[in-house]
């Protein structure tokens, strides 16, 4: 073996980032460029086929601006490797180095052995947090495996491209891999909870009959389960705390892919799922973790970039403290171009070599925290430029999930175009309206209409509200409609963990009954905020298993439950609530003024008979101020006149939101109505719009409900794709 820092390689170049197969002067080896600015040495360290044994250090020979780097002939794909980094203990000053920890470089993409219980690899001694651990732990890490990264982007070119479906006609599902089809019986058994599962026969049948046109999948790159967990005898069921921010997680491959020494067969088998997807017309984004990692806080394991240069890696304080806006422990630094060039490179690889269609940023305000300690939220920060620009990224759909917990971490609305947001406010006032919370038809009107309180800006149009009712983190939305607090007690924190903050109500009972007219309330408001989901202007986000009527027993906070409490029940499946949904789904897309790309203005356009939108009171009068701020009744009323090419004056719709339980009636505008929704009594019409009673004014309405009622102007056609 050869000493460390002893140099048996030459220079190299300082790119690509990571160990890549490589020519240097007609001379086949690997390059090695590795960044660790604070490091006094970096060394590769290669290992046989098994990974088990060590057979040579390499010490690198060049540094460039931070990144060490050097060219080691006659290697290439398929040598496992690891690092190891020298450097001072000084965790006051923020460095952590320890030579005795096996490192993953930051931009493997491929990674074989122990990941079970990573958690527990400390780079201190466990009765010391302040000292060093000296004892080598290269037997207890994975290596990673050199890759041909060219094949690997030929294949991700092989992929079927995405049908890159215009804002206005999407309608996103969000799940986790393994719940989706880990109780499905219609999925064979080796593909249950896996990428195959995900899009096999029974799924694709599914997803087309509600109408779904992207697939938004929780964390799907490799992830550990946090130290506190695997105490617990649990794992992290979300995968919000990544180890690898390009290779994708074995444990969502079959079981004989996970077999296979090396990963190629899960490489292969995710590529399968975004073809098939691709195939039936379904877009494929990525919940991506880029905020922190999977090292956790200073108690956390020495993996990979704390171990390497954990000052320049990490947001830090003044102390070497790290800076948590992320809520987990650690922040990546967003101020350091290598940190930005690592997401960057994770993005592209993502849609270059696997064929992905978009991504969904997990707390992106840490991400636009760029400048120290002091950093706030900047829209235009390094990473969010560096995305505007690049050509690879300019046609995939880009989310954000506007807040984190630091300072001033609630910015909905201040990304710009062309990002979209997750609009939590929308998800606050719907619950509100419908389960009988504080609200007013004011605030009602604003999330109904594409909040352009918060996205009226620069060029961003309605579509940029990502409305939701439910999402992975908190109650589905049967728990939402039947449970008034949350039950988290399996999760091992004395149901502390979570939110208390839900906006929820149980109609009399807490948590499951036989009680008919408690079940009937429930079913009431389920339609009626699943409506409003679908019948908002904005771009709806169905939580998958809520079209079923999937339950967690009222827990809000199920990370953690890998197991039946999280995978959906297909067999008790809610067969009438998921043909509901998939006629709302139909009459949006068949009907163009659901799903505005505009922003109503209340006047005509030229040439039209009328406003684009008008509000108006149960008497058919326009409501006055008093009327926007009351919040009994509670009533909403508006006509939409709007609609794309030849049906720009076809038809108008008429919305009826009404969450009170006594009658009341409501006058209608002048001309024939025909009634396409009935949320109370789970109606809806074909999406051919050539069906539904003709209504009489005044109509009659009992809530809750929301009513959607067409008036035709011409004959109509068929429905719009």
């Amino acid at each position: 073996m050869i000493e460390p820092g002893q140099a048996a390689c030459a220079p190299g170049r300082p790119w690509p980032m990571g160990v890549t197969a490589a020519v240097c002067e007609g001379v086949s080896g690997l390059n090695v460029a590795i960044y660790a600015r604070h490091a006094s040495a970096v060394e590769l360290c290669l290992f046989d086929a098994t990974g088990e044994l060590e057979t040579a250090r390499i010490g690198l020979p060049a540094r460039s601006d931070g990144v060490w780097h050097g060219f080691v002939p006659g290697l290439g794909v398929g040598q496992h490797y690891g690092l190891r980094a020298h450097g001072p203990w000084a965790p006051q000053s923020g460095h952590r180095f320890n030579p005795a920890r096996l490192l993953i470089d930051p931009w493997a993409r491929s990674l074989c052995g122990p990941l079970a219980r990573l958690a527990l690899q400390t780079g201190y001694r466990a009765n010391a947090p302040d000292q060093p651990d000296p004892e080598d732990n290269a037997h207890d890490m994975p290596k990673a495996c050199v890759l041909d990264l060219a094949a690997e982007l030929r294949a991700g070119a092989a992929i079927t491209p995405g049908p890159q479906t215009a804002l206005d006609k999407t309608v996103l599902l969000e799940a986790q891999v393994k719940a989706l089809t880990a109780l499905h019986p219609d999925v064979p058994e080796p593909q249950r909870g896996t990428f195959a599962g995900v899009a096999s026969d029974a799924m694709l049948a599914h997803y087309a009959r509600l109408g779904i046109t992207a697939l938004c999948l929780l964390p799907v790159h490799l992830h550990q389960a946090e130290r506190h967990l695997i105490e617990r005898g649990l794992s992290n069921h979300w995968g919000y705390n990544t180890l690898s921010f390009f290779v994708p997680d074995a444990r969502f491959a079959t079981p004989a892919a996970r077999t296979q020494a090396h990963d190629a067969a899960v490489r292969a088998e995710f590529r399968s799922m975004v073809e098939r997807l691709h195939r039936h017309g379904l877009e494929v984004i990525l919940d991506v973790v880029y905020n922190h990692t999977a090292e956790g806080d200073a108690l956390g394991p020495t993996l990979c970039w704390r171990g390497l240069d954990n000052a320049s890696w990490y947001a830090l304080d003044g102390q070497g403290g790290y800076l948590n806006p992320s809520g987990c422990g650690n922040t990546l630094n967003m101020g350091e171009p290598r940190v930005v060039q690592m997401v960057m490179d994770s993005l592209r690889w993502w849609v270059q070599a696997f064929g992905v269609d978009g991504f969904r940023f997990d707390l992106a305000v840490a991400l636009g925290r760029s400048g120290g300690p002091e950093a706030r939220f900047d829209p235009r920060a390094p990473l969010f430029a560096a995305i505007a620009q690049d050509p690879v990224l300019a046609h995939v759909k880009l989310i954000a999930e506007p807040w984190d917990l630091g300072p001033q971490g609630y910015q909905i609305g201040r990304f710009h175009a062309p990002w979209a947001e997750w609009n939590d406010q929308f998800r606050d006032t719907a619950r509100a309206w419908w389960l009988g919370h504080p609200c007013t038809p004011g605030q009602m009107a604003r999330r109904l209409t594409g909040s352009s309180d918060l996205f009226h800006t620069g060029a961003r149009t309605p579509l940029a509200s990502i409305n939701l009712i439910t999402a992975h983190d908190g109650f589905t939305l049967a728990d939402l409609t039947a449970y008034a607090h949350k039950h988290n007690e399996a999760n091992g924190e004395d149901n502390r963990d979570g939110h208390d903050h839900n906006l929820s109500a149980n109609a009399g009972h807490e948590g499951p009954t036989d009680d008919t007219a408690v079940l009937r309330r429930r079913g009431h408001w389920r339609r009626a905020l699943l409506a409003t989901l679908l019948c908002a202007q904005g771009t709806p986000q169905l939580l998958s298993g809520d079209e079923l009527g999937s339950s967690q027993r009222g827990n809000n906070n199920a990370y953690c439950q890998d197991n039946a409490l999280t995978w959906l029940d297909w067999a008790q499946a809610d067969q009438g609530l998921d043909s509901f949904v998939a006629k709302v789904v139909r009459l949006r897309r068949r009907y163009p003024a659901l799903r505005h790309p505009r922003w109503f203005t209340g006047s005509a356009s030229v040439g039209a008979a009328w406003p684009d939108i008008e509000w108006r009171t149960a008497s058919g009068q326009a409501p006055d101020a008093a009327d926007w701020e009351q919040r009994d009744p509670r009533l909403l009323v508006c006509v939409i006149s709007v609609g794309e090419g030849a049906q720009a004056a076809r038809e108008r719709l008429l919305l009826v939101l009404y969450a009170d339980p006594a009658s009341l009636e409501v006058c209608l505008p002048e001309g024939p109505w025909r009634l396409l929704l009935s949320s109370a009594d789970a109606y809806a019409a074909d999406a051919d719009g050539t069906t539904g009673a003709d209504m009489a004014s005044p109509l009659h309405v009992s809530g809750p409900t929301l009513l959607l009622l067409v008036q035709d102007l011409a004959p109509a056609n068929q429905a719009t794709s």
